[in-house]
């Protein structure tokens, strides 16, 4: 089966990369390298069923010929973190919107027969329900919370419309190796991983009791391919989480260090918990790793991280100045 991976130079595009090569795919790949790197695939060298082409999703003009041929399509690609998106609104709806509108074109024009939608769960916003269902209110916060939901909407009418077959995956909060260091919301393992290697201590935001639901990339790679799997699922939208919902407090004991109290960003949500029911139910899926297992992983590969840029705790403080601006605080 031929198989096309965007964003397949990043965090959890690499490890999906992984799983189809290792499962007998012949996998290609397209990144622009904006967030991902080269080096998450360097261990397929040579291997004759991965091809890897640096180039933008949103030119359709330079990518459509790449869909000839194949069968099913992870669109994983996509700019994230929350205070580059409120910055640079333009360039994330170019990335996350027009891109996956130039992804599903490509698609049509081609004949993709199956293809899996990374959605996200911060359309959620801050729910009032915990675990929080598929059902919930879309409350979009910031820019990469629209344009990722407008990616899905958009996924979803190309469904409806032109009868492709396609399924999106709201991802909640996802970890493991290879995740990034940079950023000033959500790479808080790389960060602190970072940090470790540095002795410096956590830069834990707030008073770490907020939880969230964090899951196992190669438990999110496993759920697009399981739902890849099923052709009567088009249509349908699917929250991937753990099934738990930790503090961050629980993550550094885990890690084990000091830690430093930095201020708490506005509109952050107290608590991330994905309602899994919808896809334990009709997919038959369930995480596999527990945050005690993953974060023994993380540390085993915690060699990925030595040469990271370390994080400046002081980032944050002017991106949540920023940030307060923006709100009109």
């Amino acid at each position: 089966m031929k198989t096309l991976v965007t964003g397949g130079c990043g965090f959890i595009g690499s490890h999906m990369v992984d799983r189809l090569l290792n499962d007998g795919h012949e996998v290609l790949v397209i990144d622009n390298l904006s967030s991902g790197s080269i080096r998450n695939l360097e261990h397929h060298k040579g291997n004759p069923k991965l091809q890897v082409h640096i180039l933008d999703i949103s030119d359709n003009a330079k990518i459509s010929a790449l869909f000839e041929g194949i069968a099913c399509v992870f669109h994983l690609a996509a700019l994230a973190d929350i205070v580059p998106s409120i910055e640079k609104p333009m360039q994330y709806h170019n990335s996350n919107v027009n891109g996956t509108i130039s992804v599903l074109e490509a698609c049509r024009k081609h004949g993709v027969k199956r293809i899996i939608y990374s959605a996200s769960s911060s359309c959620y916003g801050i729910p009032d329900t915990f675990p929080t269902p598929e059902t919930a209110e879309i409350r979009c916060q910031y820019p990469y919370a629209v344009t990722k939901y407008l990616g899905e909407e958009y996924a979803l009418y190309w469904e409806q419309i032109y009868g492709m077959n396609i399924t999106c995956m709201r991802f909640f909060n996802v970890y493991g190796p290879r995740a990034r260091t940079s950023g000033t919301y959500g790479a808080v393992f790389g960060v602190f991983l970072a940090q470790k290697l540095n002795n410096k201590p956590y830069t834990v935001v707030g008073d770490g009791k907020q939880t969230r639901d964090f899951t196992f990339v190669t438990d999110i790679v496993d759920a697009c391919v399981t739902a890849s799997k099923r052709d009567d699922v088009s249509g349908q939208i699917f929250n991937v989480g753990s099934g738990n919902t930790y503090s961050i407090n629980r993550l550094v004991e885990l890690l084990g260090g000091e830690i430093t109290y930095i201020p708490k960003r506005p509109g952050e949500p107290d608590c991330t918990f994905a309602d899994t029911t919808r896809i334990n139910t009709i997919l038959k899926w369930k995480p596999k790793v527990s945050l005690e297992e993953g974060v023994r992983i993380m540390l085993e590969n915690i060699d990925y991280w030595r040469e990271a840029p370390l994080w400046d705790p002081s980032s944050i403080a002017e991106a949540t100045k920023d940030w307060f601006k923006y709100l009109g605080k």
